[in-house]
């Protein structure tokens, strides 16, 4: 019985943002559940290659990019997968952008450039799964929440906020879909080491002072998170709605660690 509600067999997943770091990590973690799974970025030649990997872990997929500011992409995304495979049991949204400059003099574009697809991207994304979803009476929707969604990280305050918020509009939505059968959480990921970062994380102070503050002692893998994404999209967590999922290696917990 507990391995069968962790089993994803038969369920249709959708990442968005699920072509490189944290989201091609849960793509391929749900494939290996049991999921078929379609990822989805704006560039056409990572989602294939992301396709492949999921073909070859013996899963069905689709090759589709999409653009979560940009709606009708969302729209035709939608309309591919439901013409494939009839139905988006769980959606996972990992596109995000960010930009570290002082907030003084942060300039307007590049914020509401950020707020558009972290924050409106999350809730584009919702609305156009969640709409056959709640029609259907099922879905598991995860969010990609941050640190920063509790707490404030040096200089970039427009990320920050739009994190927050998305941590907001999970709960908000939580309230108002959980009854029809859609839950909605979200999955705080720490300081996860990527092809991005890792210059970042070694060789600079702020990368100290993050480890430092990690009582675990490291950064974490990617794969990692998986656990987390299976359980908040399986039959697991029926009775989970509104959560934010924090998995961090004890970052939000930490006080002096030396």
């Amino acid at each position: 019985m507990a391995a069968q509600i962790f089993n994803l067999s038969g369920k249709t997943a959708l990442v968005l943002g699920g072509t490189s770091g944290i989201g091609l990590a849960l793509a391929c973690g749900l494939a290996e559940a049991g999921a078929d799974v379609v990822a989805s970025s704006r560039r056409g030649e990572q989602v294939a290659e992301t396709a492949a990997e999921i073909r070859a872990l013996g899963r069905q997929t689709l090759e589709c990019a999409s653009d979560v500011t940009d709606r009708d992409s969302l729209v035709t995304l939608r309309e591919e997968i439901l013409r494939a495979f009839g139905k988006v049991d769980i959606l996972i949204n990992c596109a995000g952008i960010t930009r570290r400059a002082p907030t003084l003099s942060f300039a307007e574009d590049e914020w509401n450039r950020i707020l558009d697809t972290n924050l409106t991207g999350t809730l584009r994304a919702c609305q156009v799964f969640g709409e056959p979803m709640l029609a259907r009476g099922y879905g598991r929707i995860v969010n990609i929440a941050s640190l920063s969604t509790f707490v404030a990280f040096y200089e970039v305050a427009a990320y920050s906020a739009s994190k927050a918020a998305a941590g907001s509009l999970t709960k908000s939505l939580a309230v108002e879909w959980s009854r029809r059968g859609v839950t909605v959480n979200a999955i705080a990921p720490g300081v996860f080491r990527t092809d991005l970062n890792s210059a970042l994380l070694d060789s600079t102070p702020r990368g100290q002072e993050i480890l430092l503050r990690t009582p675990i002692g490291r950064f974490g893998k990617t794969e990692e998170l998986v656990g987390a994404a299976i359980y908040l999209a399986s039959d697991a967590a029926s009775f989970v709605s509104g959560e934010i999922l924090v998995v961090d290696g004890g970052y939000l917990a930490s006080g002096v660690n030396q």
